[in-house]
């Protein structure tokens, strides 16, 4: 057989697998928008559609305006929180071919979380940009820390290994932010809020501040697609292919550091989105990064406004944070990936 009677059907094989996913992009284009205009829409007070047309274009002369115009930063900052979040599950989950990797499960957003509790209680720390920068160097390192224990002993860094590590770093994070706050009581209400997780009260400046790490992490994490696939091959394959492994692993985990981070500062440490949303790309999409992490940064995205949308109808006239909806889906889902997948490299 010659190699012109293979290549024809591979091609079409290809080309149909890239149909698929490009009307699967359509659709998810097409939810987010969809999904942009509920979070405007949708809240525990009801609005009509001629405010939210009016507050749109900047005019604000009713309570009804008022309520839309309070609601579009919060849809921007659910749009990028779980946009970043959802490619930060991505990229760890390629980087250490666990498909339990999660900023929450590996203890990235407690490490972040800690961090900035240390700040506000032992430094007086006030600054969002301090907040900022100290919950990215926090995540930093909480991921280190994981990764280290995670690598120790027999067979190295195994999925089961970064699992457990990241599970008791991110208890043991947790007790010492209790027992940070607990004698505080001029800061404990507010951190426990925040701690939560959610999209509750944001503004325009929130954006402002947190626009440019978010940024340099979608770049950083986004270029990384390639060198993602080749580590999947194996380091020493990835090696052979002229990619520097290391400098490629550190080139994502810091994107990843970068867009964890900054989310952690301004909505709080807001679990399972990072965990669901790849698996959910990988049934769509298929393993390919180049594809997978421009998908799961919109499915993110989609994921966290629904989930503030729902918190908002569910619970109403009152709201449920979009953290303690997150931990809804999310857990189960944990579960049954842990059932299903066994806890094997991907």
């Amino acid at each position: 057989m010659t190699t012109d009677s293979i290549t024809p059907p591979v091609q079409a094989v290809s080309g149909r697998a890239n149909g698929m996913r490009s009307i699967w992009l359509v659709a998810v284009m097409a939810a987010l928008v969809l999904l942009l205009v509920s979070s405007v829409a949708i809240g525990t007070r009801d609005v009509a559609w001629a405010d939210i047309v009016a507050a749109l274009g900047g005019q604000v002369d009713s309570i009804g305006q008022a309520v839309v115009a309070a609601r579009i930063p919060r849809t921007i900052l659910a749009g990028l929180a779980g946009g970043a979040l959802g490619l930060t599950g991505a990229i760890m989950q390629g980087v250490t071919r666990n498909p339990l990797a999660d900023p929450g499960i590996l203890g990235v957003n407690r490490g972040a979380a800690l961090a900035v509790v240390v700040g506000v209680a032992w430094f007086d720390m006030a600054s969002a940009q301090a907040y900022i920068w100290t919950a990215i160097l926090g995540a930093g390192v909480a991921a280190g820390f994981v990764y280290t224990i995670g690598s120790l002993g027999r067979g190295g860094a195994t999925p089961l290994k970064l699992a457990l590590a990241g599970v008791a770093t991110s208890a043991a994070l947790s007790s010492l932010v209790i027992a940070i706050v607990l004698p505080r009581a001029d800061i404990a209400g507010g951190i426990r809020s925040w701690q939560v997780g959610g999209v509750g009260g944001a503004t325009f400046d929130d954006i402002a501040n947190v626009l440019p790490f978010l940024a340099v992490g979608f770049v950083l994490s986004l270029l990384s697609a390639r060198k993602l696939n080749l580590l999947a091959l194996g380091d020493e394959l990835a090696a052979g292919l002229g990619e520097r492994v290391a400098l490629a692993r550190a080139m994502s985990v810091l994107g990843a550091i970068l867009l964890c981070g900054a989310t952690t500062a301004v909505c709080g440490p807001i679990g399972f989105v990072g965990l669901v949303v790849p698996h959910l790309c990988r049934l769509l999409v298929g393993i390919d990064h180049r594809w997978l992490l421009p998908f799961s940064t919109l499915t993110g995205a989609c994921l966290l406004l629904a989930a503030d949308v729902t918190g908002r109808i569910i619970a109403r006239p009152n709201e449920l944070e979009v953290g303690i909806v997150t931990a809804f889906v999310g857990a189960p889902f944990f579960i049954w990936i842990v059932r299903r997948q066994r806890v094997r490299d991907l």
